[in-house]
């Protein structure tokens, strides 16, 4: 099988697996991140979700699921944490009582900047030794596969 020209390496294992690296790599920047966050008293999980919070406040339980792309009931587990934490508050969304809107609390913005920082912190340990040029061309390499994956799963 051909790829533009290059033979597909005709063993798969793991140390040569896109996945697997991408899987391991993730793994290791969630750890590095966790670590940093616990004294915020905040999980990844958290971080993540309100890293969507602090672009588009009051949003709904549906709307988080969809732009973390993660199942409605990882989130919903998520959210009852943040409020539990007092990160989030929620309201009755008025135009659909079934619905449920998130609201950050003033914790939760207050902690943008500490914890926006341990991220950046995060990301500056994994390009050390890459240029800025390596750096940008790598973010573009990875919006590059997740667009082609993204294509993939629709076709």
């Amino acid at each position: 099988m051909e790829r533009k020209g290059k033979p597909i390496q005709s063993q798969f294992t793991r140390v040569n697996s896109l996945g697997y690296k991408f899987y391991r790599l993730a793994h290791l920047f969630a750890q590095a991140l966790d670590e940093r966050l616990a004294s915020h008293n905040v999980t990844v999980g958290q971080f993540r979700m309100l890293l969507v919070l602090w672009e588009r406040e009051d949003v709904t339980q549906a709307e988080i699921a969809h732009l973390l792309d993660v199942e409605q009931p990882t989130v919903a587990s998520t959210l009852r944490r943040m409020e539990r934490d007092g990160l989030i508050t929620t309201t009755g969304d008025p135009s659909d009582r079934r619905r449920t809107r998130i609201v950050l609390t003033k914790r939760a913005h207050a902690l943008r900047e500490s914890l926006t920082w341990e991220a950046q912190s995060v990301n500056e340990v994994a390009v050390i030794g890459l240029s800025s040029d390596d750096t940008a061309r790598l973010h573009s390499l990875l919006d590059h596969l997740t667009r082609a994956l993204v294509e993939s799963n629709r076709a």
